[in-house]
């Protein structure tokens, strides 16, 4: 009897006492949570920590609340070599630590949260490169690496901004991490674009935007993007590599985005690349390379073997465009407004193949004995400008531009009042072009 009376002591003892230490919980959640909403960082701290110490499940708010509070201890002690902020630094990754380690269960127990087990390391990394009193460019970039390879799109904005921060800090410090560099620029780039893709909230995708603007910014001023330093850095490597596929994709990607699509290292990787894999981009790059060399034949038939491979219609534009301005250049005129109207069906308001268009049509306004009347062919040639700005406002500058320039070639009224025109009349224009235009 009196073994059964002692268990049942000590049973209600620890009921007595889980649930006191349920209490302070509530109550030390409370205390902490009312002292952070009111910025009373310093009677935060204390019940907060016992929070995390005892219940961290508790509430997760308790997180959010002890990084405001540690960040705040570490903005007000400006002494990074002292034992205090040495002690809250450390805390901070901690709780960075535990939250980490936690977010599964409040994940479990049906909690929504905004952010990841990788969204948390990847806010680790922030917090530490803001906050160590030392901070080391490699432990920083491990942990944004891993976050950012595991959200990918879901990626939140700042980190990957940091990523590619501390990653262009890395190159700037050794050249052997250059690769790297260029390759944590492209996944950058297409995961901030994921990430605005799917936003629905303005301001959200406002801010993504400008962090997709920031992105760009650093890979250019980064002293290893330009043209020369790409081709000095690829040069090698792309005869060393001439049989690795996902190496010479990776190249022609960067030279591309870089517009560096006329340097030998760009042709010769596109050559590497059609000879064991031969795709749209490759054969883009050899046709760059064909007219380049102003073998247009060449140039044209890989351009249209890119055009047969390719899926993605802005990139046809693209190709098309690249193939009209390769055939007027060869003067083969009609072909050159075949490929520009290509170029403008497959990419809705596309200007520039109007503007090319026009050029093509000012370069051989001659179809008749009558002056007056070969010189209405810079009306259609005005046509062709006028439509490329009003379906490409991106191209008004440069059409507004020539438009201006090919006005004066227009003809006089009475000159053309001597062939029985007069303003508001049509005409056809002969030859191979055959398009009417009307008379101002």
């Amino acid at each position: 009897m009196r073994i059964k009376t002692l268990v049942a002591a000590l049973l209600l003892s620890g009921g007595v006492t889980s649930a006191f230490a349920q209490n302070d919980c509530n109550a030390n959640s409370s205390i902490s949570h009312e002292a952070v909403k009111a910025e009373n960082y310093k009677d935060a701290y204390a019940p907060c920590m016992a929070v995390l110490k005892d219940c961290p499940t508790l509430r997760y708010y308790t997180f959010t609340d002890a990084i405001k509070i540690l960040q705040n201890f570490l903005q007000t002690n400006k002494d990074r070599s002292s034992a205090d902020y040495k002690k809250y630094f450390d805390e901070l990754m901690g709780v960075h630590d535990l939250r980490i380690q936690k977010i599964p269960e409040f994940v479990a127990k049906g909690v929504k949260l905004s952010i990841s087990e990788n969204g948390g390391l990847g806010a680790k990394a922030i917090d530490y490169l803001a906050y160590a009193p030392s901070a080391d460019l490699n432990q920083a970039y491990a942990w944004l690496k891993q976050s950012v390879d595991g959200d990918k799109g879901n990626a939140e904005g700042a980190v990957l901004h940091y990523f590619l921060d501390v990653s262009m800090q890395k190159v700037k410090a050794d050249s052997n991490h250059t690769d790297q560099f260029f390759q944590d620029y492209l996944d950058a780039s297409k995961y901030v674009e994921e990430a605005i893709a799917t936003e629905t909230k303005p301001a959200k995708k406002k801010n993504l935007e400008a962090i997709k603007e920031n992105i760009v910014a650093m890979f250019v001023n980064s002293g290893v993007a330009d043209c020369e330093s790409l081709q000095n850095i690829y040069g090698p490597k792309v005869d060393a590599n001439q049989n690795d596929s996902t190496f010479l994709k990776k190249t022609i990607a960067i030279l591309r985005m870089m517009k560096c699509n006329e340097s030998e290292v760009y042709f010769k990787a596109s050559d590497y690349l059609y000879r064991i894999d031969p795709n749209a981009d490759a054969a883009v790059g050899v046709a760059y390379m064909y007219y380049k060399k102003g073998d247009y034949d060449n140039a044209v038939k890989y351009f249209d073997e890119a055009l047969g491979m390719e899926t993605d219609n802005d990139k046809k534009a693209e190709m098309a465009y690249a193939t009209a301005a390769a055939l007027f250049s060869a003067k083969k005129l009609s072909q050159a407004r075949s490929y520009c109207l290509k170029a403008a069906s497959f990419k809705e308001g596309y200007g520039q193949p109007y503007i090319l268009l026009a050029h093509i049509y000012a370069s051989s306004p001659k179809w008749s004995d009558e002056p007056a009347l070969n010189k209405c062919t810079y009306f259609l040639v005005i046509d062709k400008l006028q439509r490329a700005k009003a379906v490409d406002p991106n191209v008004a500058e440069e059409a507004n531009k020539a438009i201006s320039t090919y006005s004066a070639y227009t003809p006089q009224a009475k000159d053309l009042f001597m062939l029985g025109y007069k303003a508001g009349d049509r005409v056809t224009i002969g030859g191979w072009i055959g398009e009417s235009t009307t008379i101002r």
